[in-house]
């Protein structure tokens, strides 16, 4: 197991990062395949809440979370053993401690897809030492209006599906589109509003301008992580709140305790002129 005893200011080698990008979208992109595998199926689901929970229902979970879990796990285990990996489904961390951390949303948008709604992502992002390094979501549709992933590693390009990604906002619109936690009661008055469902995929559409920004509620890091790296890449604005009512500026995924897996904190991101809007909006 690594110790943090090394240098915090230590540069990454770059034939490193290269790999661990590439395998973050192959992870990515075999989440997508084993999702589109069983699209359509006759799925088992379960409920995190039980009967008595008041959010009872809330919160699926189906067989194939937990199987798309397992193949990314196996996989990954292949090329970084000692890594440490956080999913969604699994409790087991193979490396804690380790200077490399693999966050995994097997399925983001889970209710979408156990619906047949067609919005959901399979999310893998690399924390070193805390700060997103990589990130590879895999979205069942896209700026393209095909599935594939949006990726990128710290200082590299926002890329989708390997392809250099230069995203171009029309001067004619005047209203953009901001994602959010849930559907607002009445029309914001500099954009409107939209609820996807996928944290994941609303990252991955504000690093590719499709929308302004977004803002969520508590994301858990597997929700957020790859597309922390995604925004990092294009250049937009991060904010989060850490026991306070004020919007920080976004340092990495670091509890009280240094532990990334414990984070949870609300969190924005998008270009910097609507991020700054977003902070003047009395609710913010």
């Amino acid at each position: 197991m690594m110790t943090r005893d090394k240098d915090e200011s230590a540069p990454l080698d770059d034939a490193l990062l290269t790999d661990i990008e590439a395998l973050a979208v192959e992870l990515a992109q075999l989440g997508g395949t084993e999702i589109r595998a069983a699209l359509g199926g006759m799925l088992r689901v379960r409920y995190k809440s039980s009967e008595e929970d008041s959010a009872h229902f809330r919160d699926p979970v189906s067989e194939v979370d937990a199987h798309v879990e397992t193949v990314i796990r196996e996989r990954l285990a292949v090329h970084f053993p000692d890594h440490d990996i956080i999913g969604e489904e699994m409790d087991h961390r193979p490396g804690r401690g380790h200077d490399f951390l693999w966050a995994v949303d097997p399925i983001d948008g889970t209710t979408n897809f156990i619906n047949g709604f067609p919005l959901f992502a399979s999310s893998v992002g690399v924390l070193f030492r805390g700060r997103p390094i990589a990130g590879a979501v895999w979205c069942s549709t896209s700026h393209a209006l095909e599935a594939g992933v949006y990726h990128a590693a710290v200082n590299g390009p926002l890329r989708f599906n390997g392809a250099t990604l230069d995203s171009q906002v029309n001067p004619a619109v005047r209203r953009r589109l901001r994602g959010v936690p849930s559907a607002p009661s009445r029309p914001a008055p500099d954009w409107d509003s939209r609820k996807t469902g996928s944290a994941a995929i609303e990252c991955a559409f504000v690093a590719a301008g499709l929308l302004e920004m977004a803002w969520f509620e508590r994301p858990n890091i597997w929700d957020v992580a790859a597309g922390a790296a995604l925004g990092i890449a294009a250049g937009k604005t991060m904010l989060e709140k850490q026991g306070g009512d004020d919007w920080q500026p976004f340092d990495g995924f670091q509890s009280v305790d240094r532990e990334p897996g414990l984070w949870a904190a609300p969190m924005a991101i998008g270009s910097p002129e609507a991020v700054e809007r977003f902070l003047r909006e009395p609710a913010g």
